[in-house]
């Protein structure tokens, strides 16, 4: 699976943004949506306009880690993996018998995004398997991505040469546009338009980078560590309708 996301709609962490990466833009001239299908004929590619693309292949699947994608009211999800607890969730969500981890998460990002109860920590907290997945939601231009806490489905995230958010479950594809700032995507945490990346098993401290070096010597990337001795301030995810003037609290 792969997603772009435009600057504006996903920033990076500056720990993404690797000086002389070697990176190329991802978006011109559809280059990499173009190499993805190259390398998986009869992929499907969804055009976010000037937000981004997204892009998935059931091709050469691990079938105890199935990909999903689904499209509800316009929030676009790519699912990897599966949960353990999906009758607890679909009862908590209200969900009819026949709704998937990715109706799921759908479902999940709207009760937070239309005030809900809970912090997206405690929602990621409780998706219990081995997961990662990547949400967008046009209408509020958000993002919502996450790995579980194990770092169970491989997972990659990079920043190409116009700054723009790129993600895989390939090293490859992301390499292909974002060259050496390329780097696993940090397990337990999970990202957000309006927050950044957070962890969602130690929400209120901060993530600090700590550069990759390969065994060349050469700074590649960057993982991200929580800091134990600096807290964060609380964000929220972009409320929607009537809500969206309620104080946020992601």
């Amino acid at each position: 699976m792969l997603a772009i996301f435009d600057k504006s709609v996903a920033k990076s962490p500056e720990g993404l943004q690797t000086p002389e990466s070697n990176s190329v833009s991802a978006l011109k001239d559809g280059f990499l949506p173009q190499h993805f299908s190259s390398v998986y004929p009869g992929s499907v590619t969804v055009n976010l306009g000037p937000s981004g693309a997204l892009a998935y292949s059931l091709n050469q699947q691990n079938f105890l880690l199935p990909r999903l994608f689904a499209v509800v009211d316009d929030i676009f999800c790519l699912f990897q993996g599966h949960l353990d607890n999906v009758a607890n969730l679909k009862q908590q969500y209200g969900l009819n018998k026949t709704a998937n981890e990715v109706i799921i998460v759908i479902e999940a990002y709207r009760t937070l995004r239309d005030r809900g109860p809970y912090s997206a920590a405690q929602v990621v907290r409780d998706f219990q398997g081995k997961f990662t997945f990547i949400l967008f939601d046009s209408g509020s231009k958000t993002t919502f991505v996450s790995a579980d806490a194990d770092g169970s489905v491989p997972f990659f995230w990079g920043t190409d040469a116009d700054g723009n958010l790129v993600l895989s479950d390939e090293n490859e594809t992301v390499t292909k546009s974002c060259g050496i700032s390329s780097a696993p995507f940090p397990k337990g945490c999970f990202f957000t338009t309006s927050g950044g990346l957070s962890s969602f098993e130690h929400p209120l401290n901060e993530l600090k980078p700590v550069p990759r070096v390969d065994s060349s010597g050469q700074v590649c990337g960057a993982t991200f560590k929580v800091d134990a001795d600096a807290k964060k301030e609380p964000t929220g995810m972009p409320r929607v309708g009537s809500a969206a003037n309620w104080s946020n609290n992601i």
